[in-house]
C-alpha cells in the first residue's frame, strides 16, 4: 500500500506522484535521500575559487550524493556505506534512490 498526503493506493495500480514538499514532510528532517553521482555531474561544487579541482578525483568517478527531504544536497561523499554512515551518525535516517 502506498500513502501520500491526500490518498492510499495499491502498490500494484497506479504511480503516484508526490510533490518535493510532500516528500520532505514524509520524513520530517530525521529522512535523508542518497544516490550515486558521478563527478562530472557535480563538477562545480568540487573546484575552488580558481576552478582548480579542491580534490583529486576522476570525472567519471562514482560520489554518493546525501539530501534532505526538500532535495537540498548536504554533502558529497566517496563512498556508499560511508555517506549511509554518516547520516545515521547525525542522528538521520537514510534511503537510497535512484
Amino acid at each position: 500500500m502506498a500513502w501520500t498526503k491526500n490518498h492510499t493506493a495499491n502498490s500494484n495500480t497506479e504511480n503516484i506522484e508526490v510533490s518535493v514538499n510532500e516528500l520532505a514532510k514524509l520524513g520530517g528532517r530525521k529522512l535523508v535521500y542518497i544516490r550515486a553521482v558521478t563527478a562530472d555531474d557535480v563538477i562545480d561544487d568540487l573546484v575552488n575559487e580558481d576552478g582548480e579541482l579542491e580534490v583529486d578525483i576522476e570525472e567519471n568517478a562514482v560520489l554518493y550524493s546525501v539530501h534532505s527531504g526538500d532535495g537540498e544536497r548536504i554533502a558529497l561523499v566517496g563512498d556508499r556505506e560511508l555517506a549511509f554512515a554518516a547520516a545515521r551518525q547525525h542522528e538521520m535516517n537514510p534511503v537510497s534512490v535512484h
